[in-house]
């Protein structure tokens, strides 16, 4: 390259190794590294694919230069297949002057924008890669060049530097999170609830000694209030409590199925966990449960055209209980006798295959459906 060119683009290059280096969000350097690697080299569209656990697939893709319209158009983001795969597999930078013609190509997906020429590398963090840098449409109708090649190599080479400096910011943190937590749950067990206990007990003494019955049931309900902030408290303090060994939180999960169906259902399920959820649910059962949540809410879609939908997870006394109500026009329980109708079945021959039942009744009034899932914990 020419002596100007060059100097810019290495200038440009020192400017993006220098300014991953001052940040510690793991979110923001990844896009950071995005936007820089496509400014070196003069690329229309960038990305970065971080590997799963098994290091054979994508589960986070940051992308840059599609607007939000147009990512919400193409839908599913990269999961490592075609020649993202490649790049997983071989661990080689690779340059190609038009990726759609490539044998692994899958070709694009609806509204995808059209992309050729594309250069893509591994970034490694330690001695493991942690994920791929895709860079597609060289500026002016050209192709990637070598020059182009080693200089996204040395940004690559810097972002792993950067990446690793933010994992372990990110790790301190989460020390320190802890800590409080454990701290904030104890002192809630403590004290908090041992003295809402303890005015409970002195509301129902005063309870029975009241003639009164208006003052009486005014009692009773500021009883039933401080029992309900307890349940909410004790819900609390299990979700400041630390998750399985494995940092997975079937809690987390749940919501993020909650959160999956809200687009589909119009509004947002709300979801309540009464007891220890993330300790006492191990990894086979909390798949059972999640698919379960999913296809219950993905039935109020389907059938119950419903303004209000609720999902309570309750573990207790060795069993755990799935509750799923809506507000809509209720089960047509003709049509759940029919194998397939509305999931049902599904639900309940997963339920059985686990020791457990299933029920699902109509609401109060004949309105919307109440689904009771329950299974005996390990």
């Amino acid at each position: 390259m020419g002596d100007v060119a060059g100097a810019k683009q290495l200038r440009r290059l020192l400017e993006a190794v220098t300014s991953l280096g001052s940040e510690l969000s793991l979110p923001v350097v990844l896009r950071n590294i995005t936007e820089a690697a496509i400014d070196l080299v003069d690329a229309r569209y960038g990305a970065v694919g971080v590997l799963d656990r098994s290091r054979t697939g994508l589960v986070e893709f940051i992308t840059v230069g599609i607007d939000d319209e147009g990512i919400a158009a193409i839908g599913r983001l990269p999961e490592g297949h075609g020649i993202l795969g490649k790049l997983i597999v071989d661990q080689r930078p690779l340059r190609l002057p038009d990726l759609t013609q490539h044998p692994d190509s899958y070709g694009f997906p609806p509204h995808h924008p059209n992309m050729s020429s594309f250069l893509g590398v591994p970034i490694w963090v330690g001695d493991e890669v942690f994920g791929n840098l895709y860079l597609t449409e060289k500026g002016d109708g050209e192709v990637f060049t070598d020059v182009d090649e080693e200089l996204v190599l040395g940004l690559a080479a810097a972002a792993g530097v950067a990446i690793e400096n933010a994992r372990l910011h990110e790790q301190v943190q989460a020390v320190a999170v802890l800590q409080d937590r454990e701290r904030i749950a104890r002192d809630l067990h403590d004290t908090v609830i041992q003295r809402l206990f303890a005015t409970g007990l002195l509301l129902q003494g005063a309870h029975r000694l009241t003639a009164r019955p208006e003052v009486a049931d005014r009692i009773q309900q500021a009883v039933d209030d401080l029992d309900i902030t307890v349940r909410h408290i004790r819900s609390v303090i299990f979700e400041l409590q630390p998750v399985s060994a494995s940092g997975d939180s079937v809690r987390r999960e749940l919501l993020a199925v909650a959160i999956e169906e809200a687009r589909a259902l119009g509004f947002d399920p709300v979801v309540r966990f009464d007891g220890p959820v993330d300790t006492a649910v191990d990894p086979e059962l909390s798949g059972h449960l999640l698919n379960t949540v999913r296809e219950a809410l993905s039935n109020i879609v389907r059938h119950a055209d419903a303004q209000r939908a609720e999902v309570d997870v309750t573990v207790s006394e060795g069993s755990l209980c799935l509750t799923v109500t809506d507000d809509g026009r209720g089960i047509d329980l003709a049509a759940a006798a029919v194998a397939g109708g509305h999931g049902l079945v599904n639900m309940r021959n997963r339920a059985e295959s686990l020791g457990g039942s299933f029920r699902s009744d109509l609401g109060s009034g004949g309105k919307g459906t109440i689904i009771t899932w329950q299974v005996p914990l390990r």
